[in-house]
This record gives structure tokens, C-alpha cells and sequence, in this order.
């Protein structure tokens, strides 16, 4: 997996046109950290703004998880789309886990526990539209694991 670019996500977003360069990069877009080391668990993520625009109201973003490596379990109070692009992965959301794969399509409302875990040996890489504006992440407390790890399919899931 590359290694983070440390400029700021706001260069250049107000291009016209960006070129794909190639491994899932595109032209003047930086690769990024997934989120502050230490902030919340994670393995293996990375992060790219493709646009972000205020009149849009909205951020399209790309991350892609190494093999073996998941995204935070968290929820918002913003609703994201997903599509993904690469790879294969088990999501969760609410109270369903399924398996992803190229070109699937995920939304996850508002207030709704998710989390994406690669599959295989491939990375996994997903397109992200959220508001520009939106909240932090709530993280899972004790009894909100409890809650959830009553459902076997998600008690499964969280051991993976």
C-alpha cells in the first residue's frame, strides 16, 4: 500500500478535470491517512478526496483497504453512498452483514452501525458520497456491542 501524502485534503478539489494515473490514483488528488493514528481502531486504509465542492454540498471520496484490513465500526449522523470499484469485502450495517463486491452498491443511513473487512487477497477500494459537512463518528460503547453480538451474523463478523 502506498504511503500518505501530507498535503492538505482541499488541494486543487476545484479541478475541472482529473486524469486516473493508475493503482487507483488519480491525477493531483492525495493519497491520505484514513484517520488520525489512535483515534479509533482501523487497520490498513488510505483516503482520497476526488471532489469537494460547497455548492455540491457534498465530498466523493476514495479508500481503499489493504488485505486484511478493515474500516472503523462507528456510526454517523450523516448517510453515506458507497459504490465499490475493487476487491471483495463483508460489510456491516445495522443489524445485516453481507458480502461486497465490484460494482455493488451500499447506503448507510443515518445513525447506523457499519463497518467494511476485505475478503481474499486483493485490495478492496470504494467510492464514498457524504455531506461536506457532517459530523464526528460515535464509536460503540460496551452495551452497544453487547446489542449487537446478540445477532449471530454480526457476532461472527466482529471476531473476523
Amino acid at each position: 500500500m502506498d504511503k500518505p501524502d501530507h498535503k492538505s485534503s482541499d488541494d486543487k478539489q476545484a479541478a475541472l478535470f482529473r486524469a486516473f494515473a493508475d493503482n487507483f490514483r488519480w491525477e493531483d488528488v492525495s493519497l491520505l491517512a484514513y484517520k488520525e493514528e489512535g483515534s479509533a481502531p482501523f487497520k490498513s486504509i488510505t483516503r482520497q478526496v476526488l471532489f469537494k465542492d460547497d455548492a455540491l454540498r457534498c465530498e466523493l471520496r476514495y479508500f481503499e483497504v489493504a488485505p486484511g484490513g478493515y474500516s472503523t465500526l462507528e456510526r454517523h449522523e450523516h448517510t453515506h453512498g458507497v459504490m465499490i470499484l475493487r476487491g471483495s469485502a463483508d460489510v456491516l450495517v445495522g443489524d445485516e452483514v453481507r458480502t461486497v463486491k465490484t460494482h455493488d452498491l451500499v447506503r448507510i443511513p443515518a445513525m447506523t452501525w457499519h463497518q467494511f473487512r476485505t475478503k481474499g487477497d486483493e485490495p478492496m477500494g470504494f467510492l464514498c458520497m457524504v455531506n461536506v459537512e457532517r459530523d464526528k463518528p460515535q464509536l460503540p460503547r460496551d452495551e452497544d456491542l453487547n446489542a449487537m453480538k446478540a445477532n449471530p451474523a454480526i457476532a461472527g463478523f466482529l471476531k473476523s
